[in-house]
């Protein structure tokens, strides 16, 4: 679906999404969990990041997606040239971007990379899948943030060198510490220690595009 083609209306009062950045090139919002990056099929999903941002800033046009459950920063390029040239640098992996999450159990290691090959999990989609050999490559890189001993999580860095749908839950769930309220992967007594996903995006370097100057942004998670 075509963000330019829609015609959204203005957003609703409930579930604010901050304007953490506005100029002429770029709009930059703090996205809450549970709402749509973008619309959905239904008039029940039409509700989403990119309509509330349009509403006030009509030439915006979405760069990238945040699953609907996960917090943070998501871009917007004002005009089409400003949006290929964001989306451009994303595909090129020139955004430095990283996440906060809260895990299941105590990570071991203080630094790692989870190196694994993601692929649609087609009979069960959106869930994504491990595949080695139809997968496309996918790597995270995870430092520890804090301990929790007497909870039993970790809270974790995390680095999408890649940008695979899902990655980051996958990922994380695969070297055994899913990310706690993940709905779709973890575990019934994971999904039941915190009553979201606890996954947030927290920090973006934009680099130079066209007329716009590099930007680094941060939004501390709500958790």
């Amino acid at each position: 679906m075509q963000a330019s083609k829609l015609q959204p209306s203005r957003p609703p009062r409930s579930l604010h999404q901050p304007v953490r950045h506005a100029d002429a090139w770029r709009v930059i919002v703090d996205k809450p969990s549970g709402l749509l990056s973008v619309p959905g099929r239904g008039e029940d999903k039409q509700d989403c990041a990119w309509a509330r941002v349009a509403a006030e800033f009509p030439d915006a046009l979405i760069v990238h997606r945040l699953d609907q459950s996960t917090s943070g920063l998501i871009v917007f390029g004002r005009g089409e040239a400003m949006q290929r040239a964001l989306s451009e640098a994303f595909a090129a992996r020139l955004v430095d971007k990283r996440y906060e999450a809260v895990v299941a159990g105590l990570v071991e290691q203080d630094s790692f990379e989870i190196d694994l090959p993601l692929i649609v999990d087609w009979p069960n989609r959106p869930r994504q899948m491990i595949d080695h050999e139809r997968g496309k490559p996918s790597l995270t890189r995870v430092r520890v943030l804090h301990r929790d001993v007497v909870a039993g999580t970790t809270r974790v860095e995390l680095e999408p060198v890649t940008g695979r749908s899902h990655q980051l839950r996958v990922h994380l769930l695969a070297a055994g510490h899913p990310i706690l309220g993940d709905a779709l992967y973890a575990p019934p007594e994971v999904l039941a220690q915190a009553p979201r996903l606890l996954l947030h995006a927290r920090d973006l370097r934009l680099p130079a595009v066209l007329a716009a100057p590099a930007l680094s942004l941060h939004s501390p998670p709500a958790f």
